[in-house]
Parts: structure tokens; C-alpha cells; sequence
């Protein structure tokens, strides 16, 4: 069974720290920004057939940010990043699910919550 399909009902700027998503379900998500590219899901970044799990963190510059974040339809997000690259497309899905750093949602891949870590709680 696939998790329901949620959609951001706000999206942060590009000039915050960090990227800010409230969920249609009700959901806070916040994702750094170096944290985010290490994570791009491109064939180009993991491999054609996924074969990497993330990118190498010495080839992404610490102060990597967003210069804009583009709608990809109904699905996705597509960050343009400072370091050039743009051809991430980040599912709903997969942000929501996947990769939001929230104690519950780092919880519930089993990863265990980290004390200090945002909740994915309305504040």
C-alpha cells in the first residue's frame, strides 16, 4: 500500500535557512539545505538504476542553498540549486515520507528520533 498522496499547502523562501513545508495533512516539515541536495534523487546524483544511496557529502559545498524552488506539476519540487545543479525532482511523497528529519517521521523509518530534532508539530 503507498502512503496517501499529500500536497504542500505552504512552502517556504528560498532566503530562510532552511526549507519550510506545511503538509496538506497537517504536517511541519523543515529540511536544511545541504541536508536536501545531499539527498537529490537524479539519475545524475544516485545513479540510473539508484545505485547510490546519497551523494559523496565532500562533493557538496557546506553553504549549498536554494536559489529557487520550482513546482514540478501536481507531484513535485524541483530545487535550482547555488552549486548549479537542478535536475532533481523531489516527490511529494518522498519528502513528506522519506526524508523530513521530524522525530516522528525518523521514528517511523526506524531510524530512531534524535533529541533536539524539529517534531513535524505546528509550533
Amino acid at each position: 500500500m503507498s502512503p496517501k498522496m499529500v500536497t504542500p499547502t505552504e512552502v517556504g523562501s528560498v532566503v530562510e535557512p532552511a526549507l519550510r513545508i506545511v503538509w496538506s495533512d497537517g504536517h511541519h516539515s523543515v529540511y536544511g539545505w545541504r541536508t536536501l541536495r545531499l539527498h537529490c534523487p537524479c539519475a545524475a546524483c544516485r545513479g540510473e538504476w539508484n545505485i547510490r544511496r546519497d551523494l559523496d557529502p565532500a562533493s557538496v559545498p557546506e553553504n549549498v542553498r536554494a536559489l529557487r524552488v520550482e513546482r514540478v506539476g501536481a507531484y513535485a519540487l524541483r530545487p535550482v540549486w547555488t552549486d548549479g545543479h537542478n535536475t532533481g525532482i523531489y516527490t511529494f511523497p518522498y519528502l513528506r515520507y522519506e526524508i523530513c528529519e521530524c522525530v516522528e517521521c525518523t521514528a517511523a523509518r526506524g531510524k530512531g528520533g534524535t533529541e533536539g530534532a524539529p517534531t513535524g508539530r505546528t509550533p
